[in-house]
């Protein structure tokens, strides 16, 4: 009887596992890169005005690959923000207008032909 239910109990693990797992996708609430990204963001990767992490100064790829963050704001279009890691995320949250000013400012610079993209 033990072994019943024993086995039971673990079939039953196994066929509400992958279930419960599917419920749950942490990389559709991060803001990270989705590998479907929208032509729009591909643009803004190849154009991204800075060779810095915008929050934290470091140079991007200092810290292995850079941290692409999508960010979303209700009725603006999806800005990509380039960080050294991801532990800057959070910090970026805190004051997204302060960090899309600095991305906008070197791409001000950049389009206006200043080559100085380290700020």
């Amino acid at each position: 009887m033990k072994s019943l239910l024993t086995l039971a109990c673990s079939a039953l693990l196994v066929l509400a596992a992958p279930a419960a797992f599917a419920q749950h996708d942490h990389a559709a609430d991060s803001g990270a890169t989705q590998p479907a990204a929208s032509e729009s963001i591909a643009a803004q990767k190849a154009d991204y005005p800075l060779q810095v992490c915008a929050v934290s100064g470091e140079e991007l790829g200092s810290m292995g690959e850079p941290f692409d963050y999508i960010h979303k704001e209700d009725g603006k279009p999806d800005r990509l923000v380039r960080m050294c890691c991801d532990g800057c995320v959070k910090k970026f949250k805190k004051d997204p207008a302060k960090y899309l000013k600095k991305i906008d400012e070197a791409a001000a610079n950049k389009a206006a032909g200043h080559t100085a993209s380290k700020h």
